[in-house]
């Protein structure tokens, strides 16, 4: 059996051209990972688009509503940074419908990884950042609640801090919320999460990749989590437009790595999403999540052989 892959044609559609958010990644992520045979016919799972229920897991009924029925203010509009049209609500519903899928996945296998996810600036009544609906909360709470988990860690190294997911879920003992992020960066207001890992403009890899060993050493057999969901935003990037880090390609690789091994090793199942990533040339940035995936792959592929 190959590494379980999650993805459907609904995470890309038709975007004005000139906007910021890379709305085609996801289909050019896609084709990189089958041009390279990691994704086939066998290995990918396609969800279920996310219920109206299992959005009331982690938002408010009524904003859900407004943004389904494109009944948003002009202000919310703007905050949530994207123009709205049909296509984005079947998008946004079907992607969350993904990290629960590969959480599902990733419990019953023990690594699965998303071709989108990572929607961590959502909040519970309110869109922002590029992000409508919060994934990591929503399947966070889903698994507690449907008995599939007692105990998740997010562990959060998209450039930004998870500010939403931070305040979402900050009454909720049972899931820990962990975020390394560029310190001076979006959002300027920052969240408390149960473990804030604030970094300096510029750090590079080595600076990078010890930090993330030494929070994993410490925190997961502190938490001892059922499910880590790892956010793998490839902002940290140094050509990432949004970022202000500086992590190379094999940077990127090297902590993908390091933080699937150090859940596997002690055997807690991996759930990865995407997380963000900025760049206007496309085909790179796809390549550039899909170390995520290549990185996965090598692993499961290691652990089968041994």
């Amino acid at each position: 059996m190959d590494l379980p892959l999650v993805y459907h044609p609904d995470y890309s559609f038709a975007f004005p051209a000139p906007h910021r958010f890379p709305m085609d990644k996801f289909v050019r992520l896609h084709d990189h990972l089958s041009a390279s045979g990691l994704l086939h016919s066998r290995n990918l799972h396609q969800p279920q688009a996310a219920s109206h229920e299992l959005l009331l897991l982690a938002h408010d009924a009524d904003y859900v509503s407004r943004f389904c029925h494109n009944e948003l203010d002009a202000a919310s509009q703007r905050r949530m940074g994207l123009p709205w049209s049909e296509r984005l609500v079947a998008r946004t519903k079907r992607a969350v419908g993904g990290t629960l899928l590969t959480a599902k996945l990733a419990l019953q296998h023990g690594l699965a990884c998303h071709l989108a996810g990572g929607t961590h600036h959502a909040h519970y009544d309110f869109a922002s950042g590029f992000c409508i609906f919060n994934d990591l909360a929503i399947t966070s709470r889903y698994l507690l609640a449907a008995g599939m988990a007692q105990r998740v860690l997010i562990f959060d190294c998209d450039v930004h801090q998870g500010d939403g997911t931070a305040r979402i879920l900050e009454q909720d003992d049972e899931i820990i919320t962990v975020s390394l992020h560029c310190e001076n960066n979006f959002p300027v207001r920052k969240a408390h999460s149960d473990w804030d890992i604030p970094l300096p403009r510029q750090l590079g890899d080595a600076g990078y990749l010890k930090v993330v060993a030494d929070t994993l050493d410490y925190l997961l057999p502190l938490y001892q989590p059922d499910l880590v969901l790892y956010d793998a935003g490839v902002d940290v990037h140094a050509a990432d437009a949004l970022g202000h880090l500086a992590l190379s390609d094999a940077g990127i690789a090297a902590r993908d790595s390091q933080v699937i091994n150090a859940c596997l090793t002690r055997d807690i199942p991996v759930c990865a999403v995407i997380g963000g990533g900025y760049d206007t040339d496309r085909d790179a940035l796809a390549r550039r999540h899909g170390i995520l995936h290549h990185s996965a792959a090598q692993i499961w592929q290691a652990r089968a052989l041994g």
